[in-house]
C-alpha cells in the first residue's frame, strides 16, 4: 500500500472531522452550512483515500481497495443527498415530470442520506479492517 504523505494524512483526517462535523451539526438543527461543511470533508477524505493505490498483485487486497472505492462514492454521494435534502434542488422536477412526483422525491430522496453514510461507514470499517489484517499477515517475520 502506498503510504500518504504527513499532508495527504492531515487532509485526510480533517476531512473525517469535517464530516463528523457536518453530520452532527444537521442533526442537531444548523443546517445552514453543515451541508456544506460535510461535502468539503467528504470530498477531502475521499480524494485522500483513493491516493493510497495498491501496486502489488494480492487479489484480496485489490478486492478490498475496490470496495473501499464504493464507500468513498458513498460518502460523496450522502453529502449531495445532504446538500438536496437542504435546499431541494430536484424537487421541483419530481412534480412536474413524474406522476405523484412529491411521494417519490419523500420515498427517495428526503433524508436519505443518513442510510447512504450508515452503509458507507459500515463499509469503511470493515474493509480498513480487513485491509489492515491482510497487510499485516503478507508482512515477512510475522506470526499470524
Amino acid at each position: 500500500m502506498r503510504q500518504l504523505t504527513k499532508t495527504e494524512a492531515a487532509i485526510l483526517l480533517a476531512g473525517a472531522f469535517l464530516m463528523v462535523v457536518g453530520a452532527g451539526l444537521y442533526v442537531f438543527g444548523i443546517q445552514g452550512v453543515s451541508p456544506w461543511i460535510f461535502a468539503v470533508g467528504a470530498v477531502a477524505f475521499a480524494a485522500m483515500q483513493l491516493r493510497q493505490t495498491y501496486g502489488g498483485r494480492d487479489a484480496t487486497l485489490k478486492r478490498l481497495r475496490r470496495i473501499m472505492s464504493v464507500g468513498d462514492s458513498l460518502f460523496i454521494l450522502s453529502a449531495a443527498l445532504m446538500l438536496e435534502n437542504n435546499y431541494h434542488v430536484l424537487m421541483p422536477l419530481f412534480v412536474k415530470y413524474i406522476p405523484d412526483g412529491y411521494y417519490h422525491y419523500v420515498t427517495y430522496i428526503h433524508n436519505n442520506w443518513v442510510i447512504i453514510l450508515l452503509v458507507a461507514a459500515i463499509i469503511e470499517i470493515y474493509t480498513t479492517h480487513r485491509i489492515s489484517h491482510e497487510l499485516k499477515k503478507n508482512m515477512p517475520g510475522t506470526d499470524e
